[in-house]
């Protein structure tokens, strides 16, 4: 079970993402200001932190994040945010947010993106070699191959399948693609991915026995062996 710390003023905004989590095995403790927020953050140990930007009680989220980087505290933050402008998002980011999710937001994605950070943190920073079935992926000699055969990618698709492997089995959605592969933290308005993730399907997964990369209609793509 993950231990998350939600910090949110919206009591019904909290109840909802609580439920949602709990549904999915974590354990939510939640506050409901910034000093109590800080205070919780500090005290114990959490394996997600859901932190609103904007909150009452004279201590934003921001503040809150600032402190906890400043102190060596590491601990994935996803900050949830109504202001949606680029230079909020990447002054989250760049203030040690691991991710920023705008408000109104699918609770799918935050979902995703939770599940992400949580698994990113718990993985071993050494890992060298991915791997998803008949698939490998060397991140270090940057070799990929399928069924012992050798796959060649560009720099941009190969990003992209790593992204997709550590995600194995979880819906990564288009926005997440855009921030964590492209680096763009808006919408470029292009089918930019699903041209990429096209041209990765077509040397991933034609001519060999099964697929592995899968679409989720309206809600992104996922890497598995078993399907959908």
């Amino acid at each position: 079970m993950w231990r998350c710390l939600l910090i949110e003023d919206d009591q019904e905004n909290s109840r909802y993402i609580k439920a949602a989590f709990q549904a999915q095995n974590y354990e939510v403790t939640v506050a409901y200001d910034g000093p109590t927020g800080l205070e919780l953050a500090q005290a114990d140990n959490w394996d997600l932190i859901i932190l609103d930007r904007m909150l009452p009680n004279s201590l934003d989220g921001l503040s809150i994040l600032s402190t906890l980087r400043e102190k060596g505290q590491q601990t994935p933050v996803l900050v949830l945010s109504a202001l949606a402008a680029l230079d909020d998002r990447v002054k989250g980011l760049r203030l040690g947010g691991d991710d920023y999710l705008t408000k109104p937001f699918a609770l799918t994605e935050l979902l995703a993106r939770a599940e992400a950070l949580v698994r990113r943190a718990r993985t071993a920073p050494d890992i060298q070699e991915l791997s998803v079935g008949d698939l490998t992926l060397d991140l270090f000699t940057r070799q990929v191959q399928r069924a012992g055969q050798s796959i060649n990618l560009q720099p941009r698709e190969f990003r992209l399948l790593a992204f997709l492997m550590k995600h194995e089995g979880q819906v990564v959605t288009r926005t997440m693609l855009l921030e964590s592969v492209w680096e763009y933290y808006f919408d470029p308005q292009t089918n930019v991915i699903d041209v990429q993730v096209s041209r990765l399907r077509n040397k991933i997964d034609t001519g060999f026995d099964y697929p592995l990369i899968h679409t989720i209609r309206g809600s992104g793509y996922m890497l598995s062996v078993s399907g959908i």
